[in-house]
């Protein structure tokens, strides 16, 4: 079964208070999902991403034509379940909580809470890719990505490795994207690459709970890898 017909079923039984909105929508998962928890993890990764890219739009105040688009790209939601995803939407844009409250709740997906947990890296990434589909990451919106990653632990560096991704921060780009420093021997950028590989291939994503709908996460990040390391190589001179 498709995890569009799981979130429509969620979706059927989560009920709205203007008082506790992000506790039924997030904490509802648990208690609908109790005796699959693989599967709860792949619906909760789905209902993290539709629930802070309401807050980011709220956050943002305009729904752009673009972001709507983006947004689509990532799901590619069945017509016939659009309804519940639209419902789970507007429930988050709505609730009087933060974003701050969805993020951390959402921050538990990682148990421990670990720094640079990999499922929240893909929901960051996710957000990222909305963001900038209007061609250019706002000021309001870049400051909503970066608080949402100091919620989810993740570290500075990686976190700039995560921009670097998306956004094109001048000379030091494809460093950042392999999360090294200018200087080490292309040696060192060719093992620092291949780790990156085989840690982001969609394959090790999609075990720790990325449902297979939302692979392109994986494939665009895999993309943003190889051209990082091409333009290094090309570029390469020996200190």
């Amino acid at each position: 079964m498709s995890i569009w017909n799981q979130i429509g079923e969620f979706a059927s039984r989560v009920s709205f208070s203007a008082k506790s909105g992000a506790s039924d929508l997030l904490g509802a998962l648990r208690t609908a999902f109790a005796g699959d928890p693989d599967l709860r993890r792949r619906v909760a990764f789905s209902v993290a991403m539709i629930a802070l890219s309401a807050k980011m739009a709220k956050a943002d105040g305009v729904v752009t034509t673009n972001e709507v688009k983006a947004f689509q790209q990532i799901f590619s939601v069945p017509p016939r379940e659009a309804r519940s995803v639209a419902r789970l939407y507007d429930i988050a844009k709505g609730d009087v909580a933060g974003f701050e409250t969805y993020a951390a709740r959402i921050a538990r997906l990682c148990g421990t809470g670990r720094p640079n947990c990999g499922v929240l890296e893909d929901i960051l990434d996710g957000l990222f890719h909305i963001a900038k589909a209007d061609g250019a990451l706002h000021e309001r919106e870049s400051r909503f990505l970066h608080r949402i990653a100091e919620i989810f632990r993740i570290r500075e560096e990686h976190y700039q490795s995560i921009l670097a991704r998306h956004v094109n921060v001048g000379a030091a780009d494809p460093y950042n994207v392999l999360g090294i420093e200018r200087g080490k021997s292309l040696d060192e950028v060719k093992r620092q690459y291949r780790k990156l590989v085989a840690a982001n291939h969609p394959d090790k994503l999609i075990a720790r709970g990325l449902p297979e709908e939302f692979v392109r996460i994986a494939t665009t990040r895999i993309a943003a890898i190889n051209a990082a390391f091409e333009a290094i190589e090309r570029g390469f001179r020996p200190a």
